[in-house]
């Protein structure tokens, strides 16, 4: 007696094997994979193909919803571009990102640390150029890409006002030219905002961006 890997190999080494017995599409019956009874053979491969075919369409509709999301990032990525490029002062930059992140991400909490000395004294006493814990800078400098995820060992609720529940999850992105001198940090009382396994593509070019923006000004 045959055992099924013999059978199997014998069909890949004939697939006229059907072709001469056709007779056992319908002569054989199989249990039905959808309810009770028996199928042919043919009505068998028939739903085996349609059940690919809806596979498929899952698979299909998956990627077009993903595209779609890439989209929408990719026009909210864009708007904030040209209203980096509009901003005409430290304080207007550091609005237009406040505003972007909020309204067009819905980032509930973010904040902008740097850890320079304004050139400017009328920036002295901004929250932008308040003390950073030396850990977190050198963290900072040693991440090749954003974080996201619990909170990241420091605690960052005080970077944030208006903070009316408790901070569930965090992102930080590293501002860097040739060197690392800040941090894009944003927080969420929603655990699953920023995740461990979140895709962070958008965040590392809006710290880019913002990086950029920032080294007109000099720091």
């Amino acid at each position: 007696m045959q055992n099924d890997d013999e059978i199997i190999d014998y069909l890949h080494a004939h697939p006229q094997f059907f072709e001469r017995n056709a007779h056992l599409l319908i002569e054989l019956y199989l249990p039905s994979p959808h309810g009770s009874g028996t199928i042919s053979l043919a009505e068998r491969q028939q739903l085996a193909q349609r059940d690919k075919i809806r596979i498929l369409e899952v698979k299909l509709a998956e990627l077009i919803q993903f595209g779609e999301e890439n989209d929408l990032i990719s026009d909210k990525v864009h708007r904030l571009t040209l209203d980096i490029l509009a901003a005409g002062s430290f304080d207007a930059l550091m609005h237009t990102v406040s505003r972007h992140l909020r309204e067009d991400f819905q980032v509930p909490h973010a904040a902008i640390r740097l850890w320079a000395k304004p050139q400017d004294e009328n920036d002295v006493d901004r929250a932008e150029f308040e003390e950073v814990d030396e850990a977190l800078i050198t963290r900072a400098q040693a991440m090749s890409a954003p974080y996201c995820g619990p909170m990241p060992g420091t605690n960052l609720d005080d970077w944030f006002d208006d903070v009316d529940a408790p901070l569930k999850s965090y992102a930080l992105v590293p501002l860097r030219g040739e060197k690392t001198f800040g941090l894009l940090a944003m927080a969420s009382a929603d655990p699953q905002r920023f995740y461990l396994e979140m895709d962070t593509l958008y965040l590392k070019r809006i710290g880019e961006l913002i990086s950029v923006a920032l080294l007109r000004y000099p720091l």
